[in-house]
């Protein structure tokens, strides 16, 4: 079966950073595109960064652009989400996605939480 993992959340200050992680198995993780999506208190859910199945091409929202990188080690069946110079409006649960034939996979997500 699919699944997904995400860890790496906590309490940071703002302009701080901090590194997500996402553990995938039961799937061929290296054929699939993935992505970081959020949803932060009573907002809907948004996509943050996709990356493309070897790596080659990425995409961000226009408010993470130069902040957040995403990545992935197809080795070790991760992806990863960078976040630098995080501001209070990132304050949100993480979550990891993929999608195979047609059908969305989530993580059960992970809490950052940015504040003073």
């Amino acid at each position: 079966q699919v699944q997904l993992v995400e860890s790496g959340g906590g309490l940071v200050q703002p302009g701080g950073s901090l590194r997500l992680s996402c553990a995938a198995s039961g799937f061929t993780f290296s054929s699939y595109a993935m992505s970081w999506y959020r949803q932060a208190p009573g907002k809907e859910r948004e996509l943050v960064a996709g990356i493309t199945s070897a790596g080659g091409s990425t995409n961000y929202a226009d408010s993470m652009k130069g902040r957040f990188t995403i990545s992935r080690d197809n080795a070790k069946n991760t992806v990863s989400l960078q976040m630098n110079s995080l501001k209070p409006e990132d304050t949100a649960v993480y979550y990891c996605n993929t999608r195979i034939f047609g059908i969305n996979y989530w993580g059960k997500g992970t809490l950052v939480t940015v504040s003073s």
